[in-house]
């Protein structure tokens, strides 16, 4: 399915390019599967029109001449980390590592330099080793679904799983960015729903991390999971092609 799509300044990770999760559920829209790989090969450029190219049984996302994206049916391996209580998610605030040193502040899901209501405001605080949590209120100003069932959008769920991995994988002190994102996505919550995103690390291999991540109700259910690689790199070389 083809199609085409523009990232917003609003919804940055770095400050000039997109939010790995937010553009990876974006471009996961267009593929008919459950289950849906997306590997960015290039930074996603901000408020530029993003073509979205069949590439049966894929598709490929382009700026321009350049292939920022591929995404396309997978399975996801393994099982999510498990769910943590609300309270537990809020009280992990405190142990947020990006309060003292965060390579990206003004990140859309987990930026502190971000108004409440302008960016998600995740802060993924450690539960365990190698485990994180954060408490999660989505905000009015979230899009919907297209069910028009007032729940969010799907790119959403996606941003939510992304940077909780991330910070489980340890990026304070060496940041990374989003390399590959495989998620499923069975339901999302409604604006102002309690919901509980916990990231955990599964391994490392020299300047790669692996991780897994879950988005849950207040009440334990498991609305999304995800998988995804990281990779180490210096944040000033993030600049869009």
């Amino acid at each position: 399915m083809s199609g085409e799509f523009v990232v917003p300044p609003r919804f940055c990770g770095p400050p000039r390019s997109g939010n790995g999760g937010y553009v990876c559920g974006r471009l996961a829209a267009f593929v008919d599967a459950d289950v849906v790989e997306v590997t960015l090969r290039s930074p996603p450029p901000l408020n530029v029109p993003l073509v979205v190219v069949d590439d049966a049984p894929g598709v490929l996302l382009y700026a321009g001449r350049t292939l920022v994206a591929q995404a396309n049916a997978s399975v996801l391996d393994g099982e999510p980390p498990a769910a943590v209580d609300f309270a537990t998610a809020v009280d992990a605030a405190n142990r947020y590592a990006g309060r003292r040193d965060h390579p990206f502040p003004t990140c859309f899901v987990c930026g502190l330099d971000r108004e409440p209501g302008d960016g998600m405001r995740l802060e993924p605080g450690t539960v365990g080793d190698g485990l994180v949590a954060a408490a999660w209120r989505p905000h009015e100003s979230l899009d919907g679904g297209p069910a028009g069932d007032g729940a969010l959008a799907r790119e959403y769920a996606w941003s939510a799983l992304d940077c909780p991995g991330g910070w489980a994988a340890g990026i304070a002190g060496r940041p990374m960015v989003l390399g590959r994102m495989t998620a499923r996505v069975t339901s999302t919550p409604r604006p102002r729903d309690k919901c509980v995103v916990v990231g955990q690390l599964r391994g490392t291999d020299g300047r790669k991390a692996f991780t897994s991540s879950a988005l849950y109700s207040e009440s334990g259910e498991l609305l999304a999971a995800a998988t995804a690689t990281w990779l180490r790199i210096d944040p000033t070389s993030v600049v869009p092609r």
